[in-house]
């Protein structure tokens, strides 16, 4: 196994951002097999508890993901995080992802913790920029997206292979620090 990143535990009203454990495969399990929930993303459907933990210790662990849980529990609803932006290596820029336990859909969770992970991302990372994709199809992420006030930079087709084969449009979104200065300072 790889080096572990840490990330801090950030709070929210209702949720606390924390570090993915090898012990939260199960619950990952739980909301990551649901096919509702990762081909929107572009991720198949765990197939076990064993590929949750695998997720967790190579992805989720090696990378700045945090479990997001509900106050009051420690169980995980969702991920988020950040990833290198490929689209602009050179820059202080990183790609923010997520996914949410259908169950917790509609209930404003997941911008709530995208708003967080924005205030960090450009507070304590000190980004340039922060940009985030999603597909045509996936209307609820595009609507987190619009609430955050990132702005809609342009599609690219045909750019991202599903787990299936599928090619897939990628709509590109970012902010950029005047912007989240603009929108979450004053």
């Amino acid at each position: 196994m790889r080096k572990i990143i840490r990330v801090p535990q950030l709070e929210t009203e209702r949720l606390i951002l924390r570090q993915w454990s090898r012990k939260d495969a199960k619950d990952l399990y739980e909301y990551a097999s649901n096919p509702d929930v990762g081909p929107h993303a572009g991720w198949k459907p765990h197939e076990n508890v064993s590929e949750s933990r695998f997720i967790i210790d190579e992805l989720f662990r090696q990378n700045t993901t945090w479990a997001i849980c509900e106050k009051g529990t420690n169980k995980p609803i969702g991920s988020i995080g950040f990833e290198p932006d490929k689209y602009r290596p050179e820059i202080s820029s990183r790609e923010m992802g997520y996914s949410l336990a259908k169950e917790h859909w509609k209930k404003g969770y997941m911008t709530e913790a995208a708003k967080r992970l924005i205030r960090y991302g450009f507070d304590e990372l000190k980004l340039d920029v922060l940009m985030i994709r999603t597909s045509n199809a996936n209307l609820r992420s595009q609507r987190v997206i619009e609430k955050c006030g990132f702005t809609y930079e342009g599609t690219l087709r045909r750019a991202y292979r599903l787990y299936d084969g599928e090619l897939r449009e990628v709509r590109c979104y970012s902010m950029l620090r005047e912007e989240y200065e603009k929108l979450y300072l004053e």
